[in-house]
């Protein structure tokens, strides 16, 4: 990791600063390096982390693809029970199930018993008339 400082930013300014003084310029620009110091010690710190847990990962057995599979199994439980996921399989349930009632009454018409009460209904309406 490389230490970054203040004078790096000089030259990447695009406008002019704000009007500050001399004392707020000093102030901010201490600020900011101790700002990058802290983000580097971080940055230290978290990847020697990164390194402790793979050592750990690798002594309890778990490999890349173990950890892989156990993602995939999780995000795909999210999307299960995610709300737009519940919707879509209502919505394909209902779609399904209006298509098996317009198929069930499509059939119901072909059957003679049907066409005898259609027939009777249509006299009687057009007999009151």
């Amino acid at each position: 990791m490389t230490k970054t400082s203040v004078g790096a930013y000089k030259s990447q300014l695009t406008s002019e600063p704000v009007d500050l003084t001399e004392a707020e310029q000093m102030e901010l620009k201490s600020e900011l390096t101790k700002l990058e110091a802290e983000i580097v010690t971080l940055r230290q710190a978290l990847g020697a982390k990164e390194r402790r847990c793979g050592v750990l990962k690798r002594k309890l057995g778990l490999t890349t693809l173990v950890g892989l599979r156990q993602n995939l199994s999780k995000s795909w439980h999210d999307v299960q029970v995610s709300n737009a996921y519940v919707k879509q399989k209502t919505s394909v349930a209902l779609s399904i199930m209006s298509s098996a009632i317009c198929r069930k009454f499509g059939d119901m018409k072909k059957l003679a018993t049907f066409r005898s009460f259609e027939g009777q209904m249509f006299n009687k309406y057009l007999l009151n008339q």
